[in-house]
């Protein structure tokens, strides 16, 4: 797990590696290893023997840090097994801030240049390359702002130190019940079955604005094929158990499995999205 305990990716993964445990009649130990906008876990786990015995879980960051980050291992050091699930990012806006659509939000911005600013929790992450993509989509200068964690992002965000954030629903949405914050639109192509009058950011009024995050579990190079096609099964057994679905879909994650053919396809998709929003913005990891 190459990410802090309590991220979003580390919630999915000890919930599915506890069913899939069972299913393999296995013991099954997350460990976390962070650092790096996940590269310090996926450098151990791409050196690790390719035995099936150690596995890395990844976000989409996985196909942004190729494009910032000298790693110390190549992306052909991992192969895909099965994505674990989307990650729909909802836009959170400030009530500081005079907007309750993305329109307003975006002539906020024209009216105001140079003061309307975004959150996210560390450079490459989604949240910067929803914002990122945003601010190039509409031609109107965004500021980014990275944080170490969503906390301090709740803070600022209240306070209206930063204009918005995009973000999966689990810290934000609760203020949003409270009237302290607002959520103006979801990343996704559909909306979210428990928020149904926030629109979709295609609906909202940017066609073809479709940034899902995603999680998903690779291997190191050279793992036994066999072993690859079995977890893969295994997962697309696990995504479609009722307790699975229920405590991710509360979290606003989507469980969602893919073989490993169509999540190669997926990566390098998204790599080749982010690449081209990482040069545009000339954006860089210092």
């Amino acid at each position: 797990m190459p990410y802090p305990p309590g991220a979003a990716t580390d919630t999915i993964t000890r919930i599915m590696m506890e069913k899939l445990a069972q299913r393999l009649a296995q013991t099954i130990i997350v460990e976390n290893k962070g650092g790096a906008n996940s590269a310090v876990g996926t450098a151990y786990v791409a050196r690790a023997e390719p035995d099936g015995y150690t596995l890395l879980s990844v976000l989409a960051a996985y196909a942004v840090n190729p494009h910032l980050h000298k790693m110390a291992y190549q992306p052909e050091d991992l192969i895909p097994i099965s994505k674990l699930a989307d990650l729909p990012n909802f836009l959170f806006v400030s009530n500081r801030i005079p907007a309750n659509t993305l329109d307003e939000l975006l002539e906020y911005g024209r009216r105001n240049p140079g003061k309307l600013n975004y959150a996210s929790s560390g450079t490459g992450s989604s949240a910067h390359m929803l914002g990122a993509s945003l601010s190039q989509r509409s031609g109107i200068p965004m500021q980014h702002v990275p944080y170490k964690g969503s906390a301090l992002v709740l803070t600022d965000i209240l306070s209206g130190e930063v204009a918005f954030v995009f973000s999966s629903m689990v810290v934000f949405m609760p203020h949003v019940k409270e009237g302290r914050l607002k959520a103006i639109a979801i990343s996704s192509p559909q909306r979210w079955p428990t928020e149904p009058n926030t629109p979709t950011m295609e609906e909202a009024g940017f066609p073809g604005f479709n940034m899902v995050s995603w999680a998903g579990l690779m291997a190191p190079k050279g793992t036994p094929p066999a072993i690859v096609e079995r977890l893969s099964r295994e997962i697309a057994v696990v995504v479609k158990d009722p307790e699975v679905r229920e405590r991710l879909m509360k979290g606003g994650l989507v469980p969602e499995s893919s073989s490993p053919e169509e999540f190669a396809a997926l990566i390098a998709r998204d790599s080749a999205m982010y690449g081209e929003i990482i040069r545009a913005g000339k954006i860089s990891a210092d």
